[in-house]
């Protein structure tokens, strides 16, 4: 579902010196190195599907020489020497710092980052996501640009309307964070991670979290959507559902319209990612005795069915 984005623990740094023409000449001896390798794996999977075919189930004998040569690999000494071949003579230190700087593994751990979907899946009981949406709003002094700041737990698609401002400065932030991680009452009392992408409004919170919680943040890669889909799923249909079918006049008729719609969210709304089960069912879910009524939210914008009660 998420494809294989670069694991959200590797960080991108900046090299703090110039780079020299052999310094580029290596990043791109070893971006060679990588397509070439690649270009290899395709075909010897293919060979070897070929093989196994002819063959079928019975054993290929190897020598000590074919035993030796399976499994070799380009490293930080066979780069350096491939430099020095062609006149560059450089330690194999600096090609491992090198690349490690531009984020390519050694050799042999070039495969051992963590794909998307192996992260979600180990922190998924504890993993949390966030985001802003916004809205207009009339006031008194025209035209108002609101940010919402929404937060779910994955696991449960439960959310929460953290925090409706129209500045969502660095105070604000520090304090949503505060609320969040209330050990009493705060929404992500029992998260570890929280997804967040690389807006600058996110920074404040993410410092917090880095200096006074225990939960980490991590940052999803440059417009990747697709990374914080069941938050951009719900804001989909926060939008197509609810605030852009109506006028806002004043802060007070937002926040009113957001609480209607997170609580049909929660218990009247029936998600396909929780086998079209709901958030919080009620007592009365799932009878099958007493007349059927259709029941509204805002003004019947929001519709629903239930039995009526006994």
């Amino acid at each position: 579902m998420f494809g294989e984005p670069r694991s959200p623990f590797r960080e991108n740094f900046a090299m703090d010196y110039v780079l020299h023409p052999w310094q580029f000449l290596l990043i791109g001896v070893a971006g060679w190195i990588n397509r070439s390798q690649q270009e290899a794996i395709e075909y010897l999977r293919t060979e070897n599907q070929i093989r196994r075919e002819l063959v079928g189930k019975k054993w290929i004998l190897l020598n000590h020489d074919q035993r030796r040569s399976k499994g070799r690999c380009w490293g930080y000494d066979r780069i350096q020497g491939a430099l020095a071949n062609i006149g560059h003579e450089i330690s194999d230190q600096t090609v491992g710092n090198i690349l490690k700087n531009n984020g390519i593994e050694p050799a042999p751990n070039r495969k051992r980052a963590t794909s998307w979907g192996a992260f979600l899946k180990a922190h998924w009981e504890t993993l949390a996501a966030i985001d802003f949406t916004t809205n207009e709003v009339w006031t008194q002094h025209g035209l108002v640009t609101f940010f919402v700041l929404v937060v779910m737990q994955l696991k449960t698609r439960r959310i929460e309307i953290t925090g409706i401002t129209a500045s969502p400065d660095s105070g604000w932030m520090r304090q949503m964070g505060r609320n969040l991680t209330d050990s009493q009452e705060g929404f992500l009392r029992n998260a570890t991670h929280i997804l967040m992408d690389r807006d600058t409004k996110f920074s404040p919170l993410r410092e917090f979290l880095e200096t006074c919680t225990e939960i980490k943040p991590v940052l999803l890669p440059p417009r990747s959507p697709n990374c914080n889909a069941h938050v951009e799923r719900f804001l989909l249909s926060l939008k197509s559902e609810c605030v852009d079918r109506m006028i806002f006049f004043g802060e007070a008729s937002l926040r009113k319209s957001l609480a209607e719609f997170t609580a049909h969210y929660h218990t009247e709304r029936n998600h396909r990612g929780l086998d079209n089960d709901l958030i919080d069912p009620g007592g009365d879910i799932g009878k099958t005795t007493g007349d059927i009524e259709c029941r509204e939210r805002l003004g019947g914008l929001l519709r629903y069915w239930r039995r009526q009660a006994a």
